[in-house]
């Protein structure tokens, strides 16, 4: 039969041992979710540096004449030297005058 003292210490080896498994899955768990925000993050940057790269090359663009060009056509609605502009009615339109 063992002793009181064999009984006791081989509960308290189990104990030390529960609790350190315990703390080692935790772990990992805590690994798991390091590593996926990781990923998450490496997306972000991703997406992030594609973003960048697209409006320096807007910026690249619109440095130039032929962006400047563009951007007064488009969203000012202005025309260069020696253009004409020529309006189109469809013949179903109403008269707006």
């Amino acid at each position: 039969m063992p002793s009181l003292r064999q009984i006791l210490l081989f509960a308290l080896a189990l104990l030390g041992l529960a609790i350190t498994w315990s703390y080692y899955r935790f772990e990992l768990d805590r690994i798991a979710e390091i590593r996926e925000q990781i990923v998450k993050s490496e997306a972000v940057l991703k997406e992030k540096r594609d973003s960048v790269r697209d409006y320096k090359e807007k910026v690249e663009f619109y440095k130039t004449q032929e962006g400047v060009e563009h951007l007064a056509r488009e969203q000012y609605n202005l025309i260069g030297n020696g253009e004409r502009v020529i309006l189109l009615k469809s013949p179903d339109a109403d008269p707006e005058y």
